[in-house]
């Protein structure tokens, strides 16, 4: 049975045993005694709990205390979540690093050895290791794991975009330019994207940083490695072209006013040329909007060049204090290796279930925008694409820098210049505490 308060999604399942003895077991698992998981899950997605239910079917005995919240909420308070008695033995998590400098996060190597994590391409991986010190990141244990590994890139509605002449997506950043520019001259909504909160314009920028800089170079920053900076003369050049769309009104006016899910209504409706996402909309964006939603990677700025774009695990991790850590690790393995777990990752998630090498991804339907997210996927791990959020950089410079400063440059008192230099100041303020 499952009951939904505003900010509480408590789930309590009990079902038959069976599917228990059909389970390879670790000696790091679920045991057989009645269960409750104390969980942390993101607001508005809703494949974690489709998961935990699953889990729940196959072992009985485990049932799921579930709470929810705005990404921005569990930004600014998992520190005290972590630190509290009855910390989750799962939560979603923003930026480890502060996280793993204050003990508050599970070493997870025991568990990568007990459950043969080392078959995980380390690309999975890598943005969910940490020096125990906290930094830098990319190295040293690993602190959290990945529901899943997910692909930024840019929807649009086809039928807008036929009536602009667009017959394949745009191949080079001047070809996305040209179209954008058409949807203003004939009076569509070019770019409907959202900035209230955790701003939303942080997508478009970082992805025109992949068309303009090294994927590396910004991921070093990200990581937190040594001398790395985020105010890069081809960061620059991206930050610029942000600048120049948004004085060319290719975003809505009040788009400091618009949040997540009023972006998605509006995109949906049918108000806007293209919005700046992620694959776990394409299920969704799939039912709402039939065959009239589309996706591509953000265009490189030459024709042939590699692609690259935000992708990054919806991380988990686990307490340090957690009381059932070696079932909340379990689960994370199941929800990687279980064949009806990733059918259910890529069908309601949209993105890749990652996993071992060997597995292969579930089977959809080769016409849907599931198959072409999943698709986008391989192309980004093929050219070595995968960049991680640049909000990620640290547990605090969405709220104190990115978001603010982008805000401020839609209202014209911020510049691109100015806006890389004020968040590589925060950057190194936060960095020296």
């Amino acid at each position: 049975m499952i009951k939904i308060s505003p900010k509480t999604l408590p789930l309590v399942l009990t079902l038959s045993a069976t599917a228990m003895a059909n389970q390879a077991t670790a000696a790091m698992d679920c045991g057989s005694e009645p269960l409750t998981l104390n969980a942390y899950f993101e607001t508005g997605f809703p494949l974690p709990t489709q998961l935990a239910e699953e889990f729940s079917r196959q072992y009985p005995n485990v049932s799921f205390d579930i709470r929810q919240d705005q990404f921005a909420n569990l930004m600014e308070n998992t520190p005290r979540l972590l630190s509290q008695d009855n910390a989750p033995d799962l939560i979603r998590l923003p930026s480890i690093s502060d996280l793993v400098a204050n003990g508050l996060l599970k070493n997870l190597d025991p568990y990568f050895e007990e459950f043969g994590w080392d078959s995980f391409p380390e690309s999975q991986l890598v943005q969910t290791r940490a020096h125990e010190s906290g930094r830098p990141r990319g190295v040293g244990s690993l602190y959290a794991l990945g529901l899943n590994y997910s692909t930024t890139g840019v929807y649009y509605n086809t039928e807008l975009a036929e009536s602009l002449g667009m017959d394949t997506p745009p191949q080079t950043l001047e070809e996305l330019d040209n179209l954008l520019a058409r949807a203003k001259e004939a009076g569509i909504q070019p770019i409907q994207q959202w900035n209230k909160g955790t701003g939303g314009l942080n997508f478009p920028l970082q992805n025109l940083m992949g068309s303009y800089s090294d994927p590396e170079a910004i991921n070093a920053w990200i990581f937190q490695q040594e001398g790395a900076t985020i105010n890069t003369p081809e960061n620059l050049e991206a930050a610029n072209h942000l600048q120049e769309w948004i004085e060319a009104g290719y975003f809505s006016r009040d788009v400091n006013s618009v949040d997540y899910f009023n972006m998605m209504s509006r995109f949906i409706g049918g108000n806007g040329l293209v919005m700046f996402n992620g694959d776990w909309e394409s299920a969704n964006l799939q039912e709402q909007m039939g065959d009239n939603v589309g996706f591509f990677l953000m265009p490189p700025l030459n024709a042939g060049d590699a692609y690259a774009t935000m992708s990054s695990p919806l991380t988990f991790g686990i307490a340090e204090n957690a009381a059932n850590a070696d079932c909340a690790a379990y689960f994370l393995n199941w929800v990687a290796t279980n064949e009806t777990a990733r059918q259910i990752n890529v069908e309601v998630g949209g993105s890749n279930p990652g996993g071992p090498a060997n597995l292969q991804l579930p089977e959809v339907d080769a016409d849907s925008l599931i198959s072409t997210t999943l698709a986008a996927s391989q192309t980004i791990a093929e050219d070595n694409g995968a960049m991680d959020f640049i909000a990620n950089a640290t547990g605090a410079i969405f709220s104190a820098a990115w978001t603010p400063e982008l805000q401020r440059m839609v209202g014209g008192v911020q510049d691109a210049e100015g806006l890389l230099s004020t968040v590589q100041e925060e950057y190194e303020n936060q960095l020296s505490r």
